[in-house]
């Protein structure tokens, strides 16, 4: 029945549901959410009227509204599982899921005419690493030290969403280690498309592939789908960040900064670094190719690439008039984060960005760029290398075009160069990571949020027990 139960999407969020959840069909990700809820110590609160939209993309959004759906549709420790519902309420799950498949069916066939099924293009689920995991889940809880200033993330509404048109549903359930939502890092969940999944076309392409095997994709649907990938996930538009630099910290609010114990600055960077990962994530699920990886390549990948990603999209939100970048809601310079007590890794950063602005990348540029970042196929403890070459192998060949076409061929070599810096800067931020623990070493799992403690504080491309 469990299998059964599946075809009907998350309550909550629309997501690919794992079954009865609390008395409410759920996915993981909603089911482990509603269970950390039920903490004395939790409290939410909502900045926005307290009428957020709930779905795949925006439930990380607000954990608030996030609750109250969860309770208004009916969650609640004591409800019944469903070995224990009574006859009628049985019927009634069981019409629902007859119901649900003949819907997808009657959408498979209207999307899938005769002659075309082997001709749709059709790209993976878009949905986050929802709650099997830490991936996924909110990362925004109070700060003990007081409470963040950041503004709320915007990051690009799709295309569907802007048309308002069909939400693709999430994939299945993650397997093996990742399966239970107390799990360590989990990869994403199932691989295929799901039935009712709408074809899409690249803009302005006439991609005529299966995009099944990564060897199939053209090189311009391939740059579509990142660049389309990169847009719909990055916290903020170039426009918005271009005009707010004007808004840049006064001299008492640097003071305020540095005034700031080392716990507590440590702990506003670990938070805001997450919330950047979190978006990473979602990025590389996007990307064509990706989910059609192991489990585990995928994890090393996000472990091992997430950060250089991160640093990579800086330069978007990077100042180089003045040296400042964006952060909590204002652009600032080094001097904002002395309390943290390791200036190197700051100036090493803020130079890496000045630099890579300097080489003027496109957004597109910078899309394809940190899809070539992510799938490096030299991590440690990848299983299938040569899959994972052969997708590098795809988007590197796609940035090259792109390169080509608008007569930047040069950038290449310096690119290379940022790369070797990407690692450096990876690990001098372990290394500093590592001294501030040493003289705190019970604070690790109490500081950081949950995503940061499992990226940072173990190698990032250590294997999972």
């Amino acid at each position: 029945m469990r299998a059964q139960i599946e075809v009907i999407p998350c309550k909550i969020c629309g997501d690919k549901s794992s079954g009865v959840h609390y008395g409410v069909i759920t996915c993981e990700g909603c089911k482990g959410f509603f269970r950390r809820s039920q903490q004395a110590s939790v409290s939410y609160s909502c900045s926005r009227q307290k009428s957020c939209v709930i779905d795949r993309t925006s439930r990380n959004r607000c954990q608030h509204c996030r609750l109250q759906k969860c309770v208004a549709t009916g969650m609640s420790r004591d409800a019944v599982k469903f070995g224990r519902m009574s006859k009628r309420q049985r019927e009634s799950l069981f019409a629902e899921v007859e119901r649900v498949k003949q819907q997808q069916q009657n959408l498979q066939q209207e999307h899938h005419s005769p002659g075309e099924a082997d001709a749709l293009v059709t790209f993976p689920s878009k949905g986050l690493l929802n709650g099997q995991g830490r991936l996924g889940e909110p990362q925004d809880p109070a700060y003990p030290f007081g409470k963040s200033s950041q503004a709320e993330p915007k990051p690009y509404p799709s295309e569907e969403e802007e048309e308002g048109k069909g939400k693709g549903k999430g994939k299945g359930k993650g397997k093996g280690r990742g399966a239970d939502v107390g799990s360590r890092f989990n990869p994403l969940e199932s691989r295929q498309p799901s039935p009712d999944q709408q074809p899409v076309n690249a803009p302005g392409l006439t991609c005529r592939l299966v995009c099944v095997l990564p060897s199939l994709l053209s090189s311009d649907c391939l740059t579509a789908n990142i660049v389309k990938s990169h847009r719909e996930t990055c916290q903020y538009r170039v426009e918005e960040l271009q005009a707010l630099r004007w808004k840049v910290f006064s001299r008492e609010e640097v003071l305020a900064y540095q005034s700031k114990s080392v716990e507590e600055m440590w702990q506003r960077c670990a938070y805001r670094l997450t919330d950047s990962i979190q978006y990473v994530v979602e990025f590389a699920k996007r990307i064509d190719g990706f989910l059609e990886l192991s489990q585990n390549d995928q994890i090393v990948l996000l472990k091992g690439g997430s950060l250089e990603v991160v640093l990579v999209r800086m330069c978007r939100s990077f100042n180089p008039d003045n040296g400042t970048v964006f952060f909590e809601g204002k652009y600032g310079g080094t001097e904002v984060f002395k309390s943290l007590g390791c200036n190197d890794l700051i100036a090493s950063i803020f130079e890496f960005s000045q630099s890579l602005c300097a080489l003027h990348l496109s957004e597109q540029e910078v899309a394809l760029f940190t899809a070539v970042v992510l799938l490096n196929p030299e991590r440690a403890w990848l299983q299938d290398k040569e899959k994972v070459a052969r997708l590098h192998s795809h988007v590197d060949v796609a940035f090259k075009n792109t390169l080509q076409r608008s007569h930047r061929d040069t950038v290449l070599s310096k690119l290379s160069q940022k790369t070797l810096q990407l690692k450096s800067l990876c690990s001098l931020h372990i290394d500093r990571l590592r001294s501030f623990l040493e003289l705190r070493p019970l604070l690790a799992h109490s500081l950081f949020p949950p995503l940061y403690h499992e990226l940072f504080t173990d190698s990032p491309d250590a294997p999972l027990e």
